[in-house]
């Protein structure tokens, strides 16, 4: 059973999922996404909130089912406090091989309550 609260952050997480796939407004052309400091900036912080709901998530139910839940908190993490560092075809390969995953999980688990 999922609780208000873990509906509350597993919603924040497909709203910032969906937010990624706007970005790139239809196409996904890795050079696009390269040239363009804003869109690479704003998918980061789409990837940030996604983090911190996902670290709200483990506190809440540490065994809820989302693969790589830890790995998606350590990403937040990462971007946030070594802006610096970030590799973009990293997070380009994240958005789109990863996030289509964890946006089934999450919906899935929206669904069965």
């Amino acid at each position: 059973m999922t609780t208000r609260e873990e509906k509350k952050l597993l919603l924040d997480i497909v709203e910032s999922i969906n937010s990624i796939d706007e970005h790139p407004e239809g196409r996904r052309i890795l050079e696009e996404y390269l040239s363009n400091k804003t869109k690479r900036r704003a998918v980061e912080r789409e990837i940030e909130i996604i983090g911190e709901a996902m670290s709200k998530l483990l506190k809440t139910n540490p065994n809820i089912s989302i693969s790589y839940s830890r790995i998606i908190v350590d990403l937040r993490n990462n971007v946030i406090h070594a802006y610096d560092a970030v590799d973009d075809i990293l997070i380009w390969k994240i958005i789109n091989k990863d996030i289509p995953l964890l946006l089934i999980e999450a919906k899935t688990l929206l669904d069965e309550n």
